[in-house]
């Protein structure tokens, strides 16, 4: 008479049951993996092959050799087929590693017009010179041969990825700077809700920024509006109409929320200074206005260095974001908006229809703009450390504060919702 069949122990982590029901729920794991993890649940629910293999349609021996590899390889491991002996590999590892070294350099190197590598060029290369270098075995190399060994190394050289040298060797003390200009307006902030009152008029603080080459598009032909169960969306003519660009100089002033903005042909010096002036006639003759603005070359021009000479001392204080780090300024996430929105698709009939259209939307957003700074200025004091105060505002210690608040936190911060 048979023996009875022992239910086999099978003793599953925790992370291991998580991932095995993620398997045995996705869309897009190989059939067999779905299977395996639904075998290796089902069993630890209840530990018989026959009522498995009765609840998920199968042999009740599949599930006893999955329950069984699985205790001795581990549950992960079940999931997948063991190696088969195969067909012996007639690529050396030596030809491969030529194959990535060749990969790794660009294809002008080699002699051809191409600036990088494509699979099927690669191919035909290893090809033509892979047995001259003493690797007979790539003389019938095929593509996709080629794209499985380089997947094989994660070789892309097809492909090209960007990254950002660093000119900029103060560009962590200039960060520090911005982020204590920010942390003084949370504090002129706070002193205003203490003493439930504006605050004060004595300085303002302006995030300021320009937005240059707005195209100004025309349609040639009306669009056409969404039928329904016709097409489902707006239907425009492929042609158009160019009547030029437009540059946006604007600023929020980060203590009340007020956007500034000025929508001119060009954004050089004079423009510069137009907005100045703009700034100038806004605030009180009192008021010390704090800038916070990139290193455009308006900015700093004899142009404008001899106006600023002009005014009054103490009325105008610029502090610079470092070289390549204009996002740490507040008013990117203004003009983000903007082109996320008003500018999505839009279509005007001359230069002057989309400066006003511009301006209409600087007044739109002013509420949105209020909110953003109060709940950027409202999220620094979680997580920020609160030990500095307006007088230490400039000190090394309390830039190092600000740029740790930075590195963790304040990029959750920016932008508008």
């Amino acid at each position: 008479m048979a023996a009875w069949r022992r239910a086999i122990e099978l003793s599953l982590e925790d992370a291991d049951v998580e991932r095995l029901r993620s398997i045995a729920q996705s869309r897009t794991e190989p059939a067999s993996r779905v299977e395996r993890a639904q075998i290796l649940l089902s069993y630890r629910e209840d530990p018989s092959f026959f009522a498995v293999g009765q609840a998920l349609g199968l042999h009740h021996q599949t599930v006893q050799r999955c329950v069984e590899r699985a205790v001795v390889e581990g549950p992960m491991a079940a999931l997948d087929d063991r190696p088969r002996p195969g067909k012996e590999p007639t690529i050396t590892i030596e030809a491969k590693a030529w194959l990535t070294s060749l990969a790794c350099r660009k294809a002008k190197e080699s002699g051809y017009p191409h600036e990088l590598w494509t699979t099927r060029l690669l191919a035909r290369h290893a090809r033509e010179h892979g047995p001259a270098q003493g690797h007979a075995c790539l003389a019938n190399l095929a593509q996709g041969t080629v794209c499985k060994i380089l997947d094989q190394e994660e070789v892309k050289p097809h492909k090209v990825r960007y990254y950002l040298e660093q000119r900029d060797p103060e560009f962590a003390e200039k960060m520090a700077e911005v982020l204590c200009v920010y942390r003084k307006v949370k504090l002129l902030k706070n002193a205003a809700v203490a003493s439930k009152k504006k605050p004060s008029d004595t300085v303002a603080i302006i995030s300021y920024d320009e937005k240059p080459g707005i195209q100004a598009i025309a349609t040639t032909t009306p669009d056409l509006p969404p039928e329904p169960h016709v097409h489902a969306t707006f239907a425009r003519d492929h042609e158009y109409k160019r009547y030029g660009t437009v540059s946006l100089l604007a600023g929020i002033d980060l203590l009340t929320g007020k956007v500034h903005a000025l929508a001119k042909d060009r954004h050089r010096s004079r423009e510069f200074i137009e907005f100045l002036k703009i700034l100038d006639a806004a605030y009180p003759a009192h008021t010390a206005i704090h800038l916070i603005l990139d290193n455009h070359s308006a900015h700093v021009s004899r142009e404008t260095r001899a106006w600023l000479a002009e005014q009054p001392s103490g009325r105008f204080e610029f502090t610079f974001t470092p070289k390549h780090g204009s996002w740490l300024n507040l008013v990117e996430g203004f003009f983000s908006k903007l082109a996320r929105s008003i500018l999505r698709h839009i279509r005007v009939a001359s230069k002057q229809e989309l400066k006003d259209r511009l301006m209409a939307a600087v007044d739109y957003f002013k509420p949105s703009a209020q909110a953003c700074s109060t709940a950027w200025f409202a999220g620094l004091s979680n997580g920020c450390p609160s030990q500095i105060t307006l007088g230490q505002a400039g000190t090394c210690e309390s830039r190092q504060k600000a740029l740790w608040y930075f590195r963790v936190r304040c990029r959750a911060h920016l932008g508008f919702v």
